[in-house]
């Protein structure tokens, strides 16, 4: 077969089918591996809490397995040009032959791609639960929980136009503007707010919960590295949302018993004015609407 026969014709040769097949193999054979070891430690967030570490896994693993697929197009779009280009005696063709399907090809995309969807889902999905929610309000009565749940740190996020604030029922109930955490430690978020909805989103710890006037949502946490992080409002709540943030920290076990310590102390007069700790300090409604 001539090459404009071959190029017009509705049957691919063997031999193009053999080489794109060799040259789809050798990219990712290539990239796959650049992805983990070289791209993979650099893909957000990180891995400052067992949650970010979870989330980061999971967009490694996510990248790793579309990178096949993306090699598939680029490497057949690249081929395509390079070999199946028209030339100047197919200029006067108004349409070329009918393309048959193959049934073979069309089966095997299919089912890997089934494949791919399905068990990327169910790896979604199962990490949710052993990674206690992977960072996410799980409302006030979570289902996925860490082991030594009953052992965690427990600390209110009280949002409010337009700051956050942390109080601390296990050291009297102590309210501060900073947030401290312990390293090594499993952390018990309970965020809720004093007037609009927020949103309270630790970025490097992978936490985001919804702060909703009257609602305790839960979420849990365990830092495995000291640094600081950002926290933000991730729901618009008014005219200053966008300056709604600060920073937390992550310190050594010693370190925060010093920090809270010295800070309950500090704050012992105005903790003794506050409302007593609740889950909620949004009063309840006196009727129901009808």
């Amino acid at each position: 077969m001539s090459p404009t026969a071959a190029k017009t014709s509705g049957t691919v040769e063997p031999r193009h089918g053999r080489n794109f097949a060799i040259l789809w193999a050798v990219a990712t054979a290539i990239m796959v591996p650049i992805i983990i070891w070289v791209v993979g430690p650099h893909i957000p967030p990180g891995s400052m809490s067992d949650n970010t570490r979870a989330q980061h896994d999971v967009d490694v693993a996510l990248t790793a397995l579309a990178m096949p697929v993306l090699m598939l197009v680029w490497v057949f779009l690249a081929y395509a040009i390079k070999n199946f280009r028209a030339d100047k005696t197919s200029e006067a063709i108004v349409d070329g032959p009918p393309i048959k399907g193959n049934a073979r090809i069309q089966a095997t995309w299919l089912i890997v791609s089934a494949v791919l969807v399905v068990g990327l889902a169910a790896y979604g999905t199962i990490d949710l639960f052993v990674e206690h929610g992977v960072g996410g309000g799980q409302g006030s009565n979570p289902l996925a929980k860490p082991a030594d749940a009953k052992g965690a740190l427990q600390i209110q996020v009280i949002g409010q136009q337009w700051m956050w604030t942390f109080r601390y029922p296990g050291y009297g109930g102590v309210e501060t503007q900073t947030l401290e955490l312990p390293m090594g430690r499993d952390v018990e978020f309970h965020v809720t707010s004093l007037d609009v909805v927020h949103s309270f989103w630790a970025i490097e710890l992978g936490v985001k919960a919804d702060a909703v006037p009257g609602a305790d949502n839960v979420a849990f946490v365990r830092a495995l590295r000291t640094g600081s992080f950002q926290v933000r409002c991730d729901e618009l709540c008014g005219l200053w949302h966008g300056q709604m943030s600060t920073t937390g920290r992550v310190v050594s076990s010693a370190q925060f018993q010093s920090w809270i310590g010295a800070t309950a102390k500090r704050y012992a007069g105005v903790t003794k004015v506050l409302p007593p700790y609740s889950l909620t300090y949004y009063p309840p409604p006196t009727r129901n609407a009808t």
